[in-house]
């Protein structure tokens, strides 16, 4: 029996780009501190990695934090009404990025057309609402049950708390009744198991080497597009 699916975000329902991150902080720092941009850019980059490893390093347990943890650990003033501009300009040169896959409506329908819920569940470090902006923007968000993002909770994937906080944003409480869809075989597959639920991993994300994670096991399902789920789903139910 299944009641949902749970999806990560980022290169699970957006491609994936290889992406010069620090280069986007400039456009951050351009506005905040243009006398210091390119220093001030390569300091946000380098606090930002850090959260991530701490992530990595403790299999979850110190979260990611939100933007505001790396904005503290360099000093920047969030009072600031320039931070308030830089930071919109730094979330804008992401657009390019955060695009919906286009099958993913086609996707969600037939997911929902089989009684399903559908949730979120993504280790990132923005903000709440320029996710819900995304999904506004390209017309999925009333596809949605719920959805949590590590911005806001203690702990990140692949920590248990958080995929059954996950559970709990769209109102199911049986990890075995869920399907969780992911990139990454770490955080989303082995953590997605742990708690109880079948994985199915979409290995189309070029990941880093520093980010990987040699895990035991394997996904209960591989897909190499996202319209390969619902077959998949029908098998299960």
């Amino acid at each position: 029996m299944l009641e949902a699916v749970i999806f990560d975000w980022g290169g699970t329902l957006t491609p994936w780009h290889d992406i010069d991150i620090e280069s986007l902080w400039l456009q951050y720092t351009a506005i905040y501190d243009s006398a210091n941009s390119v220093a001030l850019a390569h300091e946000l980059f380098e606090a930002e990695n850090v959260r991530w490893a701490q992530q990595r390093e403790s299999w979850g347990e110190a979260g990611t934090g939100s933007l505001d943890f790396v904005f503290d650990e360099v000093g920047i003033d969030t009072a600031s009404p320039l931070h308030e501009q830089a930071l919109a300009a730094y979330l804008q040169a992401w657009e390019p990025h955060t695009l919906t896959r286009p099958e993913c409506a086609e996707v969600f329908t037939g997911i929902k057309a089989r009684g399903l819920k559908i949730g979120i569940l993504s280790n990132t470090t923005w903000p709440r609402t320029h996710h819900e902006h995304v999904f506004e923007r390209d017309g999925v968000a009333d596809f949605i049950d719920g959805a949590v993002y590590t911005s806001e909770t203690v702990t990140a994937k692949p920590h248990g708390d958080v995929f059954h906080a996950a559970m709990a944003a769209i109102g199911v409480t049986v990890p075995q009744h869920v399907v969780f869809v992911g990139d990454r075989p770490w955080d989303d597959i082995h953590g997605a198991q742990q708690v109880g639920m079948k994985a199915v991993l979409i290995p189309h994300s070029n990941i880093p080497a520093h980010q990987h994670v040699e895990v035991p096991g394997e996904p209960d399902g591989v897909i190499a597009d996202l319209r390969e789920l619902l077959p998949l789903i029908d098998q299960w139910r």
